[in-house]
């Protein structure tokens, strides 16, 4: 009998991992199996059939196989390359009519042909009707609603849509009812591909939790990546299938880049199109659950994702705009992009859309409030464009007039900003073009102050275009307190501390006196000792 020195044994055992015969058997039996999971355990050894590097735990630092590594390697696997050729690393295909090459391409056929192949062009999709985004525009009439129901809205009525309704698919990991979209549950249902086998618990409610075979929505359970791929499978549908698909993903917006945000870059780069909607968004906006929701970052997240374009907007008709402005883009222009949309789950008056305003509301800011002779330019985004407003309140009192702008995304003025540096850069013997924020704030004598529920970093990303003193208001750190009020208080960002701020910043520029601003500060109880939020 062969006898085999101990410490060889390894290279003498066949492993089952690399034995194609035990492959097919462990499939074929996992394949022909029923009524229980089956688990394979493919024993494998690291650096299979290439010779002195197998099983060497320095595989990792090799960079090149040596000449004995290879001729090993053809040698454990009957590769058909002489000693004289193997020194070129020559491809080795099998002759064409070969059972393998037949095979091979029969397959690949099978499959739509050989990979990989993108589809650039796919099916163009018909806009859809008009009525389902300017019924938005007109405000919420005196009736208070959140923003993440407005999102709700234009997606209930893109499903009714006799165009596109069939393409429209809301996913939600588990809040479908936090986000008031239960009763979807009775007008399309949830899709299972084994329809319903239970009796759910909600089963004697109207919006009873109904899933069929037919069903629109999906409803993907406590499962961020699960939720997170079945969009992007859908978001890429139009390359894959040439079938666009219109996903729309909503979740706490603390449960979406921050958990999966590998996921997000992974569909940018499949040039995904379709809609995330980050609810309840912001870090003050969802008191009261400690900290897992208090997102002040998800915009910067966003950020780094090229072909993201992400929005924070504050009323309904910004939302409906918005949402029409990325169906256009995505699905009939067919441009590769797709959408992060902030909403929160505040209820408070939406006014009507300001005339003029939806191409600003697409590039990033717009005015909303002007004033007649401003002195202060208030900027803000989402919940905290609210505080603005009301902080423009406080300073008329002082007779201070001040004009408000609504920004709908930092994230795009500052591509725009980045766009137009480059353009000026490459073309120095043409005329230099200004950027979007210039434009609009053609008078740098007027300060501004940006506030809005994110780190300082999300509005600071401007500062290089706005040529006139700029200060900025954000919720860098954790903070924790018992109501929004308190917690914007703590922040830094409520009403009282935008008025403040742009006082002490008229103060610097000589526009208010030292006595003026001590008024200020005392009717604001402005407290010198309070700690840095950032710190607490």
């Amino acid at each position: 009998m062969l006898k085999i020195k101990k410490e060889n044994f390894i290279y003498r055992l066949n492993r089952g991992g690399h034995d194609p015969y035990k492959v097919y058997a462990a499939y074929h039996k996992a394949v022909n199996s029923s009524g229980a999971p089956t688990v394979i355990l493919a024993l494998t050894t690291k650096g299979y059939g290439i010779g002195s590097r197998e099983a060497d735990n320095t595989t990792h630092q090799v960079k090149k196989l040596s000449l004995d590594n290879i001729k090993a390697f053809r040698d454990k696997f009957n590769i058909p390359v002489t000693d004289e050729d193997i020194e070129k690393i020559p491809y080795v295909r099998p002759p064409e009519d070969s059972p393998e090459m037949q095979y091979l391409r029969k397959t690949r056929a099978n499959l739509g042909g050989p990979i990989p192949r993108r589809r650039k062009e796919s099916e163009v999709l018909t806009a859809p009707d008009e009525k389902t985004f300017t019924k938005l525009y007109s405000g919420s009439e005196e009736r208070k609603i959140s923003t993440t129901m407005a999102a709700v809205r234009v997606i209930t009525d893109l499903l009714k849509d006799k165009e596109i309704g069939k393409r429209i698919v809301p996913i939600v990991p588990d809040e479908a009812r936090t986000f008031g979209m239960e009763a979807l549950f009775r007008q399309v249902g949830i899709y299972s591909s084994a329809g319903q086998n239970y009796e759910p618990e909600d089963a004697d409610k109207v919006m009873w939790y109904k899933e069929s075979k037919e069903g629109v929505m999906l409803e993907e359970g406590i499962t961020e990546a699960g939720a997170f791929s079945a969009w992007t499978a859908l978001a890429t549908a139009y390359s894959n299938y040439d079938f666009p698909m219109i996903p729309f993903y909503l979740f706490y917006s603390m449960f979406g880049f921050q958990r999966i945000h590998d996921l997000a870059w992974a569909a940018g780069d499949s040039q995904a199109k379709g809609f995330l909607i980050g609810a309840t968004s912001g870090r003050t906006t969802l008191n009261g659950e400690g900290l897992q929701h208090q997102d002040g970052h998800s915009h910067i997240l966003s950020s780094t994702i090229p072909n993201c374009l992400s929005y924070d907007p504050t009323f309904s008709y910004e939302i409906a705009v918005i949402i029409k402005d990325g169906i256009q883009k995505m699905y009939v222009e067919q441009k590769n992009f797709f959408y992060y949309i902030t909403t929160m789950n505040e209820n408070y008056e939406h006014p009507p859309m300001p005339k003029g305003a939806e191409d600003g509301i697409i590039k990033g800011m717009y005015k909303l409030l002007p004033a007649k002779k401003p002195v202060i330019r208030l900027i803000g985004s989402g919940s905290i464009l609210n505080e603005s407003i009301k902080a423009k309140d406080i300073l008329t009192n002082y007779g201070i007039e001040s004009e408000v702008w609504s920004v709908t995304s930092f994230n795009l003025l500052r591509k725009d900003g980045m766009e137009v540096e480059r353009r000026n850069q490459l073309n120095p013997n043409k005329k230099e073009l200004k950027t979007y924020v210039e434009e609009c704030f053609e008078d740098s004598s007027i300060p501004v102050i940006a506030s809005t529920d994110y780190m300082r970093a999300y509005a600071e990303q401007i500062r290089p275009y706005i040529k006139a003193d700029y200060t900025v208001l954000g919720t860098d750190g954790f903070g924790r307190s018992d109501s929004r009020a308190s917690l914007r208080e703590f922040f830094e960002i409520d009403a009282n501390s935008i008025a403040r701020a742009a006082a002490y910043t008229l103060f610097k520029n000589n526009v208010l006196d030292k006595s003026k601003l001590k008024q200020i500060y005392d009717d604001l109880e402005v407290d010198p000792l309070k700690p840095n939020p950032w710190e607490v």
